[in-house]
């Protein structure tokens, strides 16, 4: 093979930067799967590496896009467990809006019996990220409440299914009637429309899933309930709030912040395996299922940030090959 295409940050700024550029193959190093991209998805994490505030961690490629779907096209020395032509999706730290991307084994998952290769790219970012932190770190148990931010998000979406499916009681904020609808379809027992209530008040919650960030601190905290635990995995509201430390000792609450894609390896690994364990038989058996907004081709990426941006999806976005 000699090069592929990429979509490539010309420079930081609004969508238009992003261009379908011919870029060198990547060769799988040891303990790496060489992936054929059949699709990748549209993160917030992608906006922000446009715009030029979230440099992909050391090693990574400078494309954005941290999962995709697609055929294993060769593995690197080392590797077990999968051959070439192998139907898989992937996380990644990055170098998903391209023709084809190496990824350590350890990231790289089987497409689930009964989703469609397409699909399958929206599953990695949102099941990792949903089950390390409301499940592994969050410890939800069946019969506890779960507070979801932006229940129409692709987190959100998988939260909701996912919670559901293991016997919580779900509440999800959104912005509107229609997301509302579609959030209730997918199992949330109560939805909050955030331009017109507060969230506070369908509380208390033990776990809240928080993609928001500083300005919903003070009433994230106000609305746990005693034993509660906060974790926050974004900053679309700010980065700094006051805490009353009062509240959260008198409640013996967690607050805790996450990221997934700077992690070790060894930890993304670990993740993943618990995904394959825990969220692969939900999707397989159709308790929980793939939400996809829309589908656009790879070379209308910039097309699919603006969407992205205007929130008025449902799900994930995908970007095809």
């Amino acid at each position: 093979m000699t090069g592929m295409h990429a979509i490539v940050i010309r420079e930081p700024g609004d969508p238009d930067v992003l261009e379908w550029t011919p870029v060198p193959d990547p060769e799988p190093a040891p303990g790496e799967v060489l992936i054929e991209v059949a699709a990748s998805a549209v993160n917030r994490a992608d906006v922000m590496q446009r715009k030029g505030f979230y440099p992909p961690p050391e090693g990574a490629p400078p494309y954005p896009g941290l999962e995709v779907s697609g055929r294993v096209a060769a593995v690197g020395e080392g590797v077990t467990g999968w051959a070439a032509g192998d139907e898989v999706c992937a996380l990644l730290s990055g170098g998903g809006y391209a023709e084809r991307v190496a990824v350590p084994a350890g990231q790289v998952l089987p497409v689930p019996r009964g989703v469609a290769v397409t699909d399958a790219a929206g599953l990695p970012e949102v099941a990792c990220t949903v089950w390390s932190n409301v499940f592994m770190l969050g410890g939800l148990r069946a019969g506890e409440t779960l507070l979801v931010h932006g229940g129409g998000s692709g987190i959100g979406t998988m939260a909701i299914q996912l919670a559901k499916a293991r016997g919580a009681r779900v509440v999800c904020t959104v912005g509107g009637p229609e997301k509302a609808a579609r959030c209730r379809e997918l199992g949330a027992d109560e939805v909050v429309d955030y331009r017109a209530q507060d969230f506070v008040e369908s509380g208390p919650y033990d776990v809240i899933l928080d993609l928001i960030g500083a300005k919903y601190l003070a009433r994230n905290v106000e609305a746990l309930a005693v034993g509660g635990r906060l974790m926050v995995i974004g900053l679309q509201g700010g980065a700094k709030a006051e805490l009353d430390i009062g509240v959260l000792l008198r409640k013996r609450a967690l607050v805790h912040g996450t990221t997934l894609r700077s992690r070790p390896l060894e930890e993304k690994a670990e993740i993943v395996a618990a995904v394959r364990e825990h969220v692969w038989p939900l999707l397989e058996s159709g308790d929980v299922r793939p939400v996809i907004d829309q589908t656009l081709p790879m070379t209308d990426a910039a097309r699919a940030h603006e969407l992205l941006e205007k929130s008025g999806h449902v799900g994930k976005i995908l970007l095809t090959v």
